[in-house]
């Protein structure tokens, strides 16, 4: 299958400064993909890119089948024929709901643009709300808007900045959802630039993490979490600790919480040490086993608590336990670990 959207060794400068170096990724077709990234990451800036807004030092950016970007000139915005969802809803206020959607949709004839309004408001469940204004609508009904004013003249690729930012995290979590299957009904592709870890891995088939002006990593999810490519990746993703190990084989090391293997070779360290990442859901909570551990804090999540436990050498681990077993601070309790996905740095 051809790429919708292929980015090429992208780069972009402000002055002398790369706030982005050598991007490479792709989408297909309906892919939705997630950007992750600390602030000031360059995370809205490529997608500002890949919009039309910002001028590219190198690279190209190709979008079904033909370069709109590259270091030479680019196709100017409006006439990419993508999609962009704002964190701030960008509706007309003076506007109602039907007339915000139908703004983008001027070029058909008046019967087919009622059509096509209907069709969207249905789509995003907002049919009561055709005649109300911005301002009367909650935040998540303004987004689900904005989406459908996106969505008018069904671009196939859709670029998402930070859309649910503003929401509290129940919405934003039941919206990506919703915004998930629309895009899934219609094969629309997405870029989403985030924050939240869980909306990206919610949201979307593949999530790349920005780091130190570079794309760390473009993976599925699973594999980010469970597989990340380097350090920067393992830290960022995910909750985890590292602890020390001696190497006692290419496939074997030693650590606090005991001897382990797996089946390809760990990364070579002169020193015959490495770092191992220690996940909470590789902690499992046992109380046959021998080894014990230290309950030092504890979050409670619902359905989990979230212990950090203390071992006999001192270092501590996390360990997501179902929150029936209610452990008091200073209590010992038993672990035993389940490394599925045993990740080591030098």
């Amino acid at each position: 299958m051809n790429s919708l959207l292929t980015l090429k060794e992208v780069t972009l400068r402000y002055g002398s400064h790369a706030v982005l170096e050598d991007i490479v990724l792709s989408l297909e077709p309906g892919e939705i993909g997630g950007l992750l990234g600390g602030s000031g990451s360059g995370k809205s800036t490529l997608l500002r890119a890949i919009a039309g807004f910002e001028s590219l030092a190198k690279g190209e950016i190709i979008f079904s089948g033909r370069v709109i970007a590259s270091a030479a000139g680019s196709v100017p915005a409006h006439q990419r024929g993508i999609g962009m969802v704002f964190q701030d809803h960008a509706l007309f206020p003076h506007l109602n709901v039907a007339d915000n959607i139908a703004f983008g949709l001027r070029m058909l004839g008046k019967k087919q643009r009622l059509y096509r309004v209907n069709e969207l408001l249905e789509m995003i469940g907002l049919a009561e709300c055709s005649q109300r204004f911005p301002h009367e609508l909650s935040g998540g009904q303004q987004q689900r808007v904005a989406l459908a004013l996106a969505l008018a003249q069904w671009p196939a690729l859709i670029l998402l900045d930070e859309p649910f930012a503003s929401l509290d995290t129940e919405l934003r979590q039941r919206l990506a959802m919703d915004v998930r299957a629309l895009l899934k009904l219609h094969n629309t592709a997405a870029l989403l630039v985030t924050h939240d870890q869980r909306e990206a891995f919610a949201m979307a088939d593949r999530v790349g993490l920005l780091a130190d002006s570079r794309l760390q990593q473009w993976a599925t999810p699973y594999a980010l979490y469970h597989e990340p490519a380097n350090r920067a990746v393992a830290e960022f993703v995910g909750e985890g600790v590292f602890l020390p190990a001696a190497l006692l084989s290419e496939r074997c090391l030693h650590m606090s919480l005991g001897e382990f293997c797996r089946l390809h070779d760990f990364p070579t360290a002169n020193s015959g040490r490495v770092d191992v990442l220690v996940r909470p859901d590789d902690v499992v909570h046992d109380d046959d086993s021998a080894v014990r551990a230290l309950v030092v804090s504890k979050q409670f999540r619902g359905a989990d608590f979230l212990y950090t436990l203390q071992l006999d050498d001192g270092s501590q681990v996390l360990s997501l336990v179902p929150s029936h077993h209610d452990h008091s601070i200073g209590e010992l309790i038993g672990i035993r670990v389940e490394f599925d996905h045993l990740i080591a740095f030098a």
